[in-house]
């Protein structure tokens, strides 16, 4: 699968590309998003005359990069499918964070491909050391590549991970300069960049559209549109935060919640400076968006519910804490 607009998708074949539906069964048998074909899929065609083509299934997937849906009541989107690895774009200007890189490893992770963080724009950075510091500290056990490629830096050390046969997905937010590197990689302009806006670093939507490139190579990359906030459909966090993972298995109780427990390694690290109490809360944050996995929106937000009335003391202290609010 090559590409995927809407209900329309370009699928290379044997005989060359060409335009494809899915069939009335695959949408009849489809119960959700990630059912249907995404960009790097490997489908099963029929001929459907006039150079077009008949989805009839899509065959087993060996990863998928899985975020819920903007706009869905907690609904999976199927971003690319049967990547060998992740490459999570970040630029080192205004627009870095860490907490998002720790959400899109988590995905990543989870997703059965291998993540490599690579941070861009090196050359509009000025504090860009610090920023690199902080992204490997927060990418445990994965490979960090600095780029410019509007000076070349960088981009040979990309070069391990774009083997033939293996597929790439660039993933990140807009104006990250996911487009430039593949324009980079291709050694032409072929896809549509756009400038940033300078008081705050942010991009516009240049990229509408999953794509599947193939390299000189062999290779294949994906470019994907870009993804500011990201919901976590399910996530990883055994590789993506294994410190605090670790740390918890040397807490006085198994169910320890990390907060006023006596015997808490987890608080205890925060205490000496050896863990950031940000990063403890982002683990928190993501562990209860993946809580909600497979719950209906009513028990969803029962659940959320329970967990507020929790934090005040159950529903007593809910009642106290809405009374001394009105007052």
């Amino acid at each position: 699968m090559l590409t995927q607009s809407r209900d329309i998708y370009r699928v290379l074949t044997k005989d060359g590309e060409k335009l494809a539906k899915v069939s009335g069964k695959f949408s009849y048998e489809a119960s959700e998003n990630i059912d249907y074909p995404a960009v790097g899929d490997f489908v099963l065609l029929a001929d459907g005359g006039a150079d077009e083509g008949v989805i009839l299934s899509v065959l087993p997937r060996a990863s998928l990069f899985l975020r819920t849906a903007a706009g869905t009541a907690h609904e999976a989107q199927a971003v690319a499918a049967n990547i060998d690895t992740c490459f999570i774009t970040m630029s080192l200007n205004q627009d870095f964070n860490v907490r998002r890189l720790e959400r899109y490893l988590t995905i990543a992770w989870d997703s059965g491909a291998v993540p490599v963080v690579v941070l861009t724009k090196s050359d509009i950075a000025d504090d860009a050391g610090q920023r690199v510091a902080e992204a490997e500290n927060a990418a445990l056990g994965v490979d960090v590549v600095v780029t410019s490629a509007k000076q070349g830096e960088g981009m040979d050390a990309l070069a391990p991970y774009l083997k033939p046969g293996k597929t790439v997905a660039f993933l990140g937010s807009s104006g990250v300069g996911k487009s430039t590197l593949i324009n980079a990689l291709l050694g032409e302009a072929r896809i549509k960049t756009a400038e940033i806006r300078e008081d705050d670093d942010k991009g516009r939507h240049t990229t509408t559209t999953r794509n599947l490139i193939y390299l000189e190579n062999g290779s294949a990359v994906i470019d994907t549109p870009g993804m500011r906030e990201v919901g976590i459909e399910s996530g990883d966090t055994g590789h993506s935060f294994a410190d605090i993972e670790a740390l918890a298995t040397e807490c006085r109780f198994s169910d320890c919640q990390h907060d006023t427990e006596p015997g808490c390694a987890v608080k205890a690290a925060i205490d000496s400076g050896a863990l950031d109490a940000k990063r403890l809360e982002s683990y928190n944050k993501l562990k209860a968006e993946m809580s909600y996995d497979g719950l209906s929106a009513r028990e969803r937000e029962t659940t959320k519910l329970n967990r507020m009335m929790a934090e005040v003391g159950g529903m007593k202290g809910y009642r106290r804490a809405i009374k001394k609010e009105k007052t």
